[in-house]
């Protein structure tokens, strides 16, 4: 099986980086002379995914304006959130938009280069409704923890404390649309929160280790580690 369609959240407010982008959406912030939706849209492209779903809100005109004149060749359409729906009213949303049974589901701000063949892969396997590619860490505070059994379903989410090494969620998910199109679940609710979190145990969700690289601009820090690292790409 082959991922081909992906949703990318791409409303978020870039609060914390409100001080070094004021005026646009956070997955639009400048990295090395490119917005870094780019690089997100990129890698995904390269990755096989030829159909894009942007959900969005916040500034959706100026996404609008930057897919309308991306070099990058690919079918798009937007989700649009006239109010906010959290993390999970977003996903359900662009998810009634959907045409294939499978999609890849990430964020605008986060560049997770995981490797998409292997993820459909593992996910149709485990015939999972929903996969998460997790990212192995050392010495971090900043991120929760996801546990594995030993058949790889997931066995908990742990809070963000110090951890001297573990598996963090890293926000790519293969995700089954019918299965979560027919959850009983509000218009507005948190992804991570009201649905992986309290449903893991009851659906069969798997969670794929891929150590590849990972960066969340969504802190001043990394927004400034992005500009030096990605002058290299």
């Amino acid at each position: 099986m082959e991922i081909k369609e992906a949703i990318i959240l791409a409303g978020g407010l870039g609060t914390r980086l409100r001080d070094v982008v004021p005026d646009l959406p956070k997955c639009l912030a400048p990295v090395a002379g490119k917005p870094f939706l780019y690089y997100v849209i990129d890698h995904l492209s390269k990755q096989g995914i030829e159909k894009f779903i942007f959900a969005v809100g916040y500034k959706r005109e100026r996404i609008e304006e930057f897919l309308e004149h991306l070099s990058i060749p690919i079918h798009w359409q937007v989700s649009i959130e006239t109010e906010p729906l959290g993390t999970g009213g977003a996903v359900k949303l662009a998810c009634s938009k959907a045409v294939d049974p499978t999609v890849l589901v990430l964020n605008g701000d986060t560049l997770f280069r995981v490797d998409a063949h292997e993820l459909a892969t593992f996910h149709e396997r485990k015939q999972s409704d929903c996969s998460l590619s997790l990212k192995p860490l050392k010495n971090f505070e900043r991120y929760g923890v996801v546990e594995l059994n030993p058949d790889e379903s997931v066995k908990s989410f742990q809070e963000k404390k110090f951890y001297p090494d573990g598996l963090i969620n890293g926000g790519v998910y293969a995700l089954q649309v019918d299965s979560f199109l027919k959850e009983n679940l509000p218009t507005v609710f948190s992804f991570e929160k009201d649905w992986l979190e309290k449903f893991y145990s009851l659906r069969p969700m798997y969670g794929l280790e891929q150590d590849e690289y990972f960066i969340d601009i969504g802190i001043p820090e990394d927004f400034e580690r992005a500009q030096h690292e990605f002058s290299s790409f």
